[in-house]
């Protein structure tokens, strides 16, 4: 059975003198003054259980959002984790372990801190800025806005490569249905190693003509593991099986089948139209990774080109990272201003007076939008045909404004450093949000915890 905590606590170990152990303790001090945070955890962990009072007790909600926790402020992966949680007096302490207790696999780590939701997450972060206002450390007054992209866990996008991987992909899923079930035997040829040189021969051409012979034998290679693919999905949902178990299990193999073949079906699309036809591929109609698919094409000032999402952050003058806006595609930064400031009031129930912003968010619209909305001083980076003394009330405050903005950069770069944000190592979209919310609430609580509360 799940619970929210444990109502006796576990024989624990003597607090211990150290500025680290010191931070988890006021870190765990307010979790433990926000008991809806375990609420909302508990309800993602049996979201889909029919029975919840029944069953091994497996890991609290108190323990998987703490071990969340340390996870992202170390930087551990799970096999880390799980070795950390064992061996750490502080981190056992922290996560409620207690002495005779025996820790948690690294799977079952993986699990269930996965499964907690964007919007938990999400939720959880609006908690710790209530508490910050409450406790005067972030009032809301102030607040400096800008973007960045996370990267999503895949390898440098290329035409070949993503066939190779396609074409590996398939042909692995292909030999786990013939060894899964006795009864089906799939027809088809293993063509990952023609694929592989294939690739490598495209990526090393001494020309263009010797490049395109590549792509063309690759293109075909891929085609031919398309039709095993499919084949294979017909025998699957027209054969039949020995117990619903089975069935289930070919269905379940029979669709994910299909959504390889249907990504491997884009790549296809989009190599033969730029590479043998010569077309342009818009971004938005590119497929980068048949891994991650939710991935991004985002270009940087016509600079670097990221491959994710692009994120907007909004923070404080205290560093609280007070909100996250996790995008679709590569919206220009102006298209944004309102919604961010819509969402600032959401949060705290009014406006800031004080806004400053990168000088990708200016626009005459866009101010006359804040100072509609009462902020008295908004700061652009850059001034895009603006004056001063139309976004503030003097020279000096836009100065002081623009230096404040440097702030939520220095933010940002914290956050990439110490808590993962610069790539996402989780997989799909859901994951992705979840990642990013994590790494912000775990940043939060060390801020909070920084400030003496």
């Amino acid at each position: 059975m799940r619970k929210k905590n444990k109502k006796q606590l576990p024989l624990m170990i003597n607090r211990i003198d150290h500025p680290h152990a010191a931070e988890l303790q006021e870190i765990s001090q307010i979790l433990d003054s926000n008991p809806i945070i375990n609420e909302w955890v508990l309800q993602d962990l049996t979201r889909d259980k029919k029975l919840t009072d029944t069953g091994a007790e497996g890991m609290t909600a108190e323990q998987v959002i703490r071990t969340a926790i340390i996870k992202q402020m170390e930087g551990y992966s799970y096999e880390e984790l799980a070795f950390h949680l064992l061996d750490s007096i502080c981190y056992r302490s922290f996560c409620r372990i207690g002495i005779a207790d025996k820790g948690f696999q690294k799977s079952a780590l993986c699990n269930n801190i996965k499964a907690i939701s964007a919007d938990t997450w999400e939720s959880i972060n609006r908690i710790l800025v209530a508490y910050g206002q409450d406790k005067n450390i972030e009032k809301g007054k102030q607040s400096r806005i800008d973007c960045t992209v996370v990267s999503s866990n895949i390898h440098d996008p290329k035409d070949s490569s993503l066939l190779w991987d396609s074409v590996r992909v398939l042909t692995r899923m292909l030999n786990k249905i013939n060894e899964r079930f006795e009864d089906i035997n799939i027809s088809y040829t293993d063509h990952t190693k023609r694929a592989k040189r294939r690739m490598l021969g495209v990526l090393n051409a001494k020309n263009q003509k010797v490049r395109n012979r590549g792509y063309q034998d690759l293109l075909k290679v891929t085609h031919k593991t398309v039709s095993y693919a499919e084949n294979g999905i017909y025998i699957l949902e027209n054969s039949t099986f020995k117990n619903l178990t089975l069935f289930e299990t070919a269905q379940g193999m029979a669709d994910e089948l299909k959504e390889t073949v249907i990504l491997t079906q884009k790549v296809i699309d989009q190599t033969t139209r730029r590479v043998i036809h010569g077309e342009t591929v818009p971004a938005s109609e590119k497929i980068v990774s048949i891994f991650e698919p939710h991935t991004d094409i985002i270009r940087k000032d016509r600079r670097d080109t990221f491959y994710g999402h692009k994120v907007c952050l909004s923070g404080g003058s205290s560093n609280l990272i007070t909100d996250c806006l996790i995008l679709e595609g590569n919206p220009a930064d102006s298209d944004l201003t309102g919604q961010m400031l819509d969402r600032h009031k959401e949060i705290y129930g009014h406006y800031p007076l004080k806004a400053a912003l990168d000088g990708g968010f200016a626009s005459k619209t866009n101010l006359k939008y804040a100072k509609g909305k009462g902020i008295k001083d908004v700061c652009f980076a850059k001034k895009r045909g603006l004056e001063e003394e139309d976004m503030c009330r003097s020279s000096w405050v836009y100065k002081r404004l623009r230096r404040f903005r440097a702030g939520i950069e220095s933010g940002i770069s914290w956050l990439k450093r110490c808590f993962g944000l610069a790539r996402c190592t989780w997989k799909s979209l859901r994951s992705f949000k979840s990642y990013v919310w994590a790494s912000i609430v775990s940043a939060n609580l060390l801020t909070l915890a920084r400030s003496g509360v």
